[in-house]
């Protein structure tokens, strides 16, 4: 093996274990051997032997197929299976929390998204709508058999994953990011609280109108953050500095939701996939001809965070009535019930 295979491996790892321990200490206990027996290895004094590679690729999900590739036309990601995936609200939020420490202890670390109807990051704001959108999946769209006879109830979040998502909004709040809007923002999620409501799949239908209530607030704390060109947590103060927010308005639509970061040591891609899950790689051809379409996305569209004021106000009415067209809707036909 190449000297610098087994340097990208323990890059790769390195920048996979941030803020879990010392390289020494994780590496040491994963191929029991010492610290200076790891530091060897990763000083390229010592070469890795083929069990050692099996352990640390089967340990961190390394690719080594991806890793020895040369090819450009074949690309290597990685995905969580669906029998893996919890869609409760913790596991969720911590995959979120181990994606942005790892490029959060890089330096100059920054994000261009493409987003696709529902913001995610942004919606941790809100946690009772991160909730409903995780139930809807299971529920309704991959048909979760455990969620089959049991309808959507109101449930107060608790401190952990209070506390989960608000340090993942903190991370994601903190790296400068560019982000593309297309004109069905939000309004596929009001059309899936619609949907509930008219299935009777809430246990408590008011509770509808609550979340709609919480998508509007969401939609103008949104417009609050554009205007200003900062990302901040909902009821607190902007920064006076950091926290950059260039947001566009593309007038077609985003084909699907696509995170691209990149650090001074590293870049990469995620990449929406299966509806809530994402593909992520690393692969330099891949992420460079996705950059460039990126690019190409954005100078088509029009800036609307800071500047731009009659197309941003325009874009965020149009979204802001929308919702509350539903909400009337759902309000009307709760009060005829009552009759």
């Amino acid at each position: 093996m190449q000297k610098d295979h087994q340097a990208a491996i323990f890059e790769i790892i390195r920048l996979r274990i941030a803020g879990q321990g010392s390289l020494g200490d994780v590496l040491g206990e994963v191929l029991s051997i010492s610290n200076d027996a790891v530091y060897r290895r990763y000083r390229g004094d010592t070469l890795l032997t083929i069990y050692e590679l099996e352990k640390l690729s089967k340990h961190f999900g390394i690719s080594l197929d991806a890793l020895f590739s040369v090819e450009e036309h074949k690309v290597m990601f990685d995905f969580q299976p669906l029998k893996h995936f919890d869609f409760s609200m913790d596991p969720y939020l911590r995959g979120l929390q181990m994606a942005f420490r790892s490029v959060k202890v890089q330096k100059n670390p920054r994000l261009m998204l493409t987003i696709n109807n529902t913001h995610l990051l942004q919606l941790l704001n809100f946690p009772h709508l991160v909730r409903f959108k995780l139930f809807f999946w299971a529920k309704t769209h991959i048909q979760i058999k455990e969620f089959k006879t049991i309808k959507f109830s109101y449930e107060k979040i608790n401190e952990d994953s209070f506390l989960l998502g608000r340090d993942v909004l903190q991370m994601y709040n903190s790296v400068p990011s560019r982000e593309l809007y297309d004109p069905e923002l939000l309004r596929g999620f009001a059309r899936e609280i619609q949907y509930y409501f008219r299935a009777q799949l809430f246990e408590d239908p008011t509770f509808a109108v609550y979340l709609l209530e919480q998508l509007l607030k969401f939609a103008n704390h949104l417009k609050d953050q554009v205007t200003i060109g900062k990302k901040y947590i909902y009821d607190t103060q902007p920064p006076a500095d950091g926290n950059d927010f260039e947001v566009y308005h593309n007038e077609t639509l985003n084909g699907f939701g696509t995170t691209y970061y990149k650090t001074d040591e590293t870049e990469g891609l995620y990449l929406a996939h299966n509806i809530l899950n994402t593909l992520h790689t690393t692969d330099p051809h891949y992420v460079n001809d996705s950059l460039q379409i990126l690019e190409r996305q954005f100078a088509n569209a029009s800036v609307i965070s800071q500047t731009n004021e009659k197309v941003r106000n325009a874009y965020f009415h149009s979204m802001i009535r929308s919702v509350e067209m539903i909400k009337t809707k759902l309000e009307l036909e709760l009060e005829e019930e009552l009759l």
